[in-house]
């Protein structure tokens, strides 16, 4: 299994590579972000020794059992939380992620703020967009992200970053075309985008973050 997962991140690595020369850009520009969400510790443990250091996770709560004790044993681990936050959780994602990814309403941003505050941290983070405007999907939609990103700044988040998921089974290109047009307009530049069947794509229009999953660790064991 370590060996799978190892040659796994190289391949999923070497991808990257080809699509981001292919596009004028440079590997170091992209981050490979191993979607840890449903997977058994023996895993995770061969995705660290194979030296993988950035991780994301859907859920708080399994974040925690993951990453809690870990932390003390890896350097220079970076967990980006890619799955809604409730404002209840709020204190909990501060403690334990070093980018959120998934702010997408006022009342969220006023509760990081505060958990900002309140511990003297700070901690980046993404808008999630819904390209797609899906009732059943979190995010701003795009009609409304110019407006929703001017709140973000006024309010003082650290916004770094846009986040999107596209809808299944519709193109993807269009989507992540339009992500990338509302960070441009609104002068940010890193852009998460691109999973394990699309990231070739995200990276050719222009993705700084791919987060990739099955493609490292294989089917999840927790869906």
């Amino acid at each position: 299994m370590s060996e799978n997962i190892a040659n796994n991140i190289n391949e999923t690595r070497h991808r990257i590579d080809i699509i981001a020369q292919k596009s004028d850009r440079k590997l170091h520009e992209i981050t490979l972000i191993a979607v840890s969400k449903g997977q058994p510790a023996c895993r995770i443990d061969a995705a660290l020794e194979a030296g993988q250091k950035v991780y994301g996770e859907n859920r708080v709560q399994e974040a925690q059992m993951h990453w809690s004790h870990r932390r003390n044993l890896y350097d220079n681990l970076e967990l980006h939380l890619i799955g809604p936050l409730q404002t209840n959780k709020v204190d909990l994602a501060v403690d334990l992620f070093d980018i959120i990814q998934t702010v997408d309403r006022p009342k969220l941003v006023d509760s990081l703020i505060k958990s900002f505050k309140k511990k003297n941290v700070s901690r980046n983070c993404f808008v999630q967009i819904n390209t797609g405007e899906e009732d059943q999907k979190a995010g701003i939609w795009p009609e409304d992200s110019d407006g929703f990103i001017s709140y973000c700044r006024s309010a003082g988040l650290p916004l770094t970053g846009l986040m999107c998921i596209p809808p299944i089974n519709e193109p993807v290109a269009p989507h992540f075309a339009l992500l990338k047009q509302i960070g441009e307009r609104n002068n940010i530049r890193l852009f998460s985008m691109g999973m394990s069947a699309d990231f070739e794509i995200a990276v050719s229009l222009g993705a700084t973050h791919v987060r990739v999953g099955t493609g490292i660790f294989g089917r999840r064991e927790n869906l």
